[in-house]
């Protein structure tokens, strides 16, 4: 269970970016479900856990510990983020928290980059001569074309990128395949590293991974948060840029300018639709645009 845990909060820190404070509470959370498993019910595979081990324990905390109700819920929302991550990616067949009423809280609201911010960090980033600016251009155009999670982005291979269709085959949550559209810029900042820059990092050890490290090695989600926040701080971007704000800017800017949510749905990799609406709170304008132009007392 342990591994699992360590999997997970690394999910959150590269593919989420979410802070540190936020991590340590998930973990201590997990860390203490995973020591009262073992200690209490000889439990120490995800696999092994019930619905009933999981109301056991947050009995046990609330009557034995007599934990605050604020440190109750923050334990009940740890466990049910990460047994939906576990159903999601496969590694159990089923999400045993479910059975679990969800506590009142607020709706997440994801961050995003505004188009003229974006456009400021793609144009800082062509505009760079330095060695592997040509690589780097490619993962942001990438990221921001298709939307894609920074895990689909590093497990991407060369058989999988269809450049004269303008599409990529990228492997997403629940080893679920899926071919997203690639706009023209992404295509061609591809293009460029692919023959100007890629050759020159492949080694004897390389296989086909897109996008290599100076070394000739796949490149590590740890290492596109890097780069991506890298370039942020270079482009002169005062916000907190990470790799699934491209994803989040991806989504809301798509639906700013007209596309249809379950289009959206489709080429994120969502399963429930209910997952792509949290994008909606960012279209406001445009609602009260339409609102204006088409009410007739509007």
């Amino acid at each position: 269970m342990e591994r699992e845990i360590e999997r997970f909060i690394r999910y959150l820190a590269v593919e989420k970016g979410l802070s540190d404070n936020y991590q340590l509470l998930v973990r201590r959370a997990l860390d203490s479900l995973a020591s009262w498993l073992k200690a209490d019910r000889k439990v120490t595979d995800v696999n092994q856990v019930t619905l009933e081990h999981l109301t056991a324990y947050l009995a046990h905390r609330r009557l034995d510990d007599r934990l605050a109700s604020s440190s109750l819920r923050v334990n009940l929302i740890a466990i049910k983020i990460f047994f939906s991550d576990l159903a999601g990616n496969g590694k159990v067949s089923e999400d045993v928290s479910e059975g679990i009423d969800s506590p009142k809280m607020e709706k997440y609201l994801p961050e995003t980059l505004n188009e003229p911010s974006v456009k400021q960090l793609l144009e800082a980033a062509r505009g760079d001569s330095r060695p592997l600016a040509r690589r780097d251009t490619a993962i942001l155009e990438l990221l921001y074309s298709s939307g894609l999670r920074v895990s689909e982005l590093v497990s991407s291979r060369l058989e999988n990128l269809y450049l004269d269709d303008g599409a990529i085959r990228v492997t997403g949550k629940g080893n679920k395949t899926r071919i997203v559209p690639v706009g023209t810029a992404a295509l061609e900042a591809l293009n460029v590293y692919l023959d100007d820059e890629r050759p020159n990092l492949v080694s004897q050890k390389t296989g086909s991974e897109v996008f290599l490290s100076k070394w000739g090695k796949r490149l590590t989600t740890t290492r596109i948060w890097q780069i991506v926040k890298q370039r942020a701080k270079l482009a002169g971007i005062e916000q907190n840029v990470y790799p699934h704000l491209l994803r989040h800017s991806f989504a809301t800017h798509l639906l700013g300018n007209g596309a249809d949510l379950r289009v959206i749905q489709e080429l994120l990799g969502h399963a429930d639709i209910s997952t792509t609406q949290i994008y909606t709170h960012v279209d406001q304008k445009r609602l009260r645009d339409v609102h204006r132009r088409f009410h007739p007392r509007g």
